[in-house]
């Protein structure tokens, strides 16, 4: 056995590079270069190891391009197949050579399924938020579905060939509602303010609180809006004070003064957007903030009421100045114009006013006209053509009689 054994050392095998040093060890002929490296007199296993180094070193990284960023793969995520050994087996002496190198990755379908996850999301509509007196929106996202086929395939193509680069596959589609559609139902159909006299502040806080709690309504297509629903009863408990109201025809102070200013702003801003108005009423007596027939007055027993009949919501907000109280409505405009009218049939006198006597010479309660009068909605097109005038209401404002106070003679 120890014969055969050094005769085989002693054999050198034609057309190989290869020779036997001892009886066990193989190594590569001089002058055997590569994928660069100089491997002569390496055995096959060193030599291998060298030039899968180098392999490494070289092995050119995998960039998926997504909507989100970039992910790069390299060695030793990415890793490899060549065909070094055969090569290495085949050298011959002084030959410069270079081997197939194949790029693989053990864990392709787990990481397309992660960046699929990360880039896939689902669509999101714009929406918007309503406070008293703004409005503000948030922006839409567009929904994104990612091709878990298409890019495992892609990937694996791509680690055959060579290439370097692949671009994730991804279908968006559009969300239902964007921020520019949803501005486009949210446009201003009306304003209307009036004003006070800021230095009667119980008034003006009786004005700002329900204002308030009118503020920020959004309405929806068909529903009614109710006054005394939203405000609540003028009472100490419910936030109200003291204030000059009218009272059986005369002015005197109660509880919520003020208010009425309130619901009147808010008919006429809801007669301007073009709200059917299914309950209103006037004041027995006139009053100045607005024309007659234009006023609403609300009480325990008497409410202001209207339905928004179009097709889409609408949205109250308000808008307070040093002096003044205005509402805005918004919604998506139908191409109509709305202004209203406002009609004196008659005025009536006062009566005579009452003199007493007293200890100094004063008006204890002021006169004041009556009149008859009647209100309108104009209705026009986008032209500025009239389309309709209709009637509102009739009312008919009392006279008071004025009080004065003479001295004695």
């Amino acid at each position: 056995m120890l014969r055969l054994c050094k005769i085989v050392c002693a054999l050198i095998l034609s057309g190989s590079a290869f020779f036997y040093s001892g009886c066990m060890e193989k190594r590569i002929e001089e002058g055997v270069v590569v994928q660069g490296i100089e491997v002569g007199g390496m055995t096959l296993s060193e030599a291998e190891e060298a030039v899968g180094n180098r392999i490494a070193e070289e092995l050119p990284p995998l960039t998926v391009h997504t909507p989100t960023g970039d992910y790069v793969y390299r060695y030793p995520q990415l890793s490899f197949s060549s065909d070094a050994k055969s090569v290495l087996k085949g050298a011959k002496a002084g030959e410069t050579l270079f081997v197939h190198v194949t790029r693989t990755w053990a864990d392709l379908e787990e990481e397309a399924e992660r960046i699929c996850k990360e880039n896939a999301r689902e669509g999101k509509n714009a929406e918007v938020f309503l406070t008293d007196e703004t409005l503000t929106y948030t922006k839409e996202e567009r929904a994104r579905a990612c091709n878990y086929a298409r890019l495992t395939q892609d990937l694996t193509s791509a680690l055959a060939s060579g290439a370097e680069e692949v671009t994730l596959n991804v279908e968006e589609r559009n969300a239902d509602v964007s921020e520019e559609k949803l501005r486009e139902y949210t446009q201003k159909l009306s304003s209307f303010t009036t004003y006070f006299d800021k230095n009667n502040v119980p008034r003006v806080e009786n004005i700002l609180l329900s204002a308030a709690r009118c503020a920020g309504t959004v309405l929806q297509a068909g529903e009614e809006f109710s006054f005394n629903g939203r405000v609540g009863l003028r009472t100490p408990e419910n936030g109200f004070q003291m204030a000059t109201v009218i009272q059986n025809g005369q002015f005197t102070d109660g509880i919520g003064g003020g208010v009425c200013q309130t619901s009147t702003t808010l008919f006429n801003a809801a007669l301007l957007a073009g709200m059917k108005i299914t309950e209103s009423r006037a004041h027995s007596l006139s009053i100045g903030y607005v024309k007659p027939s234009l006023d609403a007055m609300v009480s325990e027993y008497s409410d202001l009421k209207f339905v928004n009949t179009r097709e889409f919501p609408v949205y109250i907000l308000m808008r307070v100045e040093e002096e003044g109280i205005g509402f805005e409505f918004y919604g998506k405009p139908d191409g109509t114009v709305y202004q209203t009218e406002s009609v004196t049939l008659m005025t009536m006198d006062p009566p005579p006013p009452q003199i007493v006597e007293g200890t100094e010479e004063k008006e204890i309660r002021a006169e004041k006209a009556g009149l008859a009068s009647e209100s309108y909605l104009l209705k026009y097109d986008e032209k500025g053509n009239l389309l309709s005038r209709t009637l509102i209401r009739k009312d008919s404002y009392a006279t008071v009689q004025g009080i004065y106070q003479i001295l004695p003679e």
